[in-house]
């Protein structure tokens, strides 16, 4: 369900519906509740301030590599389709080390920079994922480019630019202060934080037990409650 610096496993999460026993449950125990602070989600001891004001902020931390990142992209796609306009969603590549995060940090903030992320961005997923394509180096970016219609010669420029290794060292930045030490994760307007055993925890949403688009629900929440004024 999630990919973190330890590599602890996770798989415990929905066994119980998976054996079938949740059906068995009392109906009362078995309902759905609504999210939990401290259970859920977390609230960061230090609100972060937002670049965007009068906007509710959602931000996901990523890893191309990281297979619970790639299996939670569909469901966010769709969900990011539906946002109202008082919400914005930011994609934040996460670095856990310098190989591979940082050029893999790059190649999201170049293809954003470029006005490519639209296109590219499920295709680097499926290509790491499906394809088995290694994008680590500046020169299997390049390739990965070239095959998808972009010339390397106008994309690596951008990929190397100060602009590119400024956003970079920024979303450490930002990773650091949410505490990010797991992926996916979502922080919502710089004062929660949830990812996918915090939002799984206790049965708290409608999706299937163990899967990550339960932070989904988590986040609609927190986005009703700061409307709210929480």
């Amino acid at each position: 369900m999630k990919l973190n610096r330890r590599d602890f496993s996770t798989g415990c999460i929905g066994t119980l519906s998976g054996m079938g026993l949740l059906g068995a449950l009392p109906a009362a125990l078995a309902q759905p509740k609504a999210p939990v602070e401290g259970v859920n989600y977390v609230r960061l001891e230090q609100p972060l301030p937002i670049t965007l004001p009068g906007k509710i902020e959602v931000i996901e931390f990523f890893w191309y590599e990281c297979p619970h990142c790639n299996a939670f992209e569909p469901a966010l796609e769709a969900w990011s389709k539906q946002l109202p306009p008082d919400v914005v969603l930011h994609r934040v590549p996460v670095w856990f080390r310098e190989e591979p995060f940082t050029a893999q940090q790059k190649l999201y903030y170049a293809i954003e920079s470029m006005g490519l992320a639209p296109t590219l961005h499920r295709r680097i997923f499926y290509a790491i994922h499906n394809d088995h394509v290694r994008l680590r180096t500046p020169e299997d970016i390049s390739a990965f480019m070239l095959k998808n219609g972009v010339d390397p010669l106008k994309f690596m420029p951008t990929y190397n630019s100060f602009s590119v290794q400024t956003r970079a060292q920024q979303a450490r930045q930002l990773a650091a202060a949410y505490k990010i030490d797991a992926v996916p994760a979502m922080g919502v307007q710089g004062r929660f934080y949830t990812n996918g055993s915090l939002a799984n925890a206790n049965g708290t949403a409608t999706t299937p037990a163990g899967t990550n688009e339960r932070m989904l629900v988590v986040v609609d929440a927190l986005i009703a409650r700061i409307r709210q004024g929480a």
